[in-house]
């Protein structure tokens, strides 16, 4: 559905952070080309390994 599609996930620092994983998540297996930018704040929340992991893209 979301093949050849590029999105860029920004995360700020709030306590919903976590659910942006999910999110990246589901863009991956829908088919997109997602990139990760993180606040500092975003950081307490959820770590930027995650994002990396997930998305299989450098996170910013």
């Amino acid at each position: 559905m979301l093949k050849g599609k590029r999105i860029l996930l920004g995360i700020t620092g709030g306590i919903a952070a976590y659910k942006a994983a999910m999110l990246a998540r589901l863009l991956v297996r829908a088919g997109a080309d997602v990139r990760v930018a993180m606040t500092e704040a975003a950081t307490r929340f959820v770590t930027p390994v995650t994002f990396q992991a997930l998305s299989n893209q450098p996170v910013w």
